[in-house]
């Protein structure tokens, strides 16, 4: 089974850099996007209806704006929207689609801005997307994707010394947000496969940043342990263009 993930920068602008040959050349069971910046009929309307997949658009109650949605082959089992949250529950960010043996959840992180100033929103987005994921966790192994707005690592952000507590997305906090997804029982499946390699999902859109290599890891697929022994591949596909970010996979078995 291939799933992608891929931050698409608005699914409107994406279409029109050729997201739908993309689609097609990627090949994916089950895409799913994030920052759509669009209603779900926007979506909808947008990606018109020749291109084979179940759509599932998840938007956010502010006029384009943030916004996830998942691509299927198969309709899923179920889907549902949202942490069931208020506070949380305004910005499409969070989709979970149950299929025959594990819960999908797509999710695009809040980005805690500039100089810091949703930091404190952002750690407790954290600690409630944890207890959602453990709560399904307990009826079936689950696996996380999405742009989760954060670099684990050193390695995974060309200049960490330079942004390291300073930056949105590289912050003593939200590192410990996802280390509490890792211990909750979780594997970063790229480096779990490709534990020394220097790729990046995400460079700025100024000074030539994807020219020169200056990126972020902010992509991820996390998935749950029980499926350890069905991870067969995780790639970062940056040679693949249309957004600011690029398009993260994982293969089980």
């Amino acid at each position: 089974m291939r799933l992608i993930s891929w931050n698409v920068n608005g699914i409107r602008a994406a279409v029109k850099k050729d997201f739908l040959t993309t689609l097609q050349d990627m090949q994916p069971d089950v895409l799913c996007i994030q920052e759509t910046k669009a209603q779900d009929e926007q979506v909808i309307t947008a990606l018109g209806d020749d291109h084979g997949y179940h759509v599932v658009p998840h938007s956010a109650v502010k006029l384009g704006y943030s916004g996830t949605a998942i691509f299927s082959r198969h309709q899923p089992l179920s889907v549902e929207f949202g942490l069931d949250i208020e506070q949380h529950d305004q910005e499409g960010r969070v989709i979970t689609a149950e299929f025959d043996d594990f819960f999908l959840v797509t999710v695009y992180t809040p980005n805690s801005g500039s100089e810091l100033k949703r930091l404190e929103y952002r750690e407790q987005w954290d600690r409630d997307f944890r207890k959602h994921v453990e709560q399904l966790e307990l009826k079936k192994p689950v696996v996380i994707c999405g742009d989760l707005n954060v670099c684990h690592q050193p390695i995974d952000i060309a200049r960490p010394d330079a942004n390291y507590n300073k930056s949105a997305g590289y912050t003593q906090i939200e590192i410990d947000g996802i280390d509490s997804l890792l211990k909750a029982g979780y594997i970063d499946s790229f480096r779990h496969l490709h534990p020394d390699t220097v790729k990046y999902s995400w460079w700025s859109m100024r000074g030539g940043a994807r020219a020169r290599n200056v990126g972020w890891r902010l992509d991820y697929f996390l998935v749950s342990e029980k499926l350890s022994e069905r991870i067969t591949g995780a790639e970062i596909l940056n040679e693949v263009y249309g957004s600011d970010h690029c398009p993260v996979v994982l293969t089980l078995d």
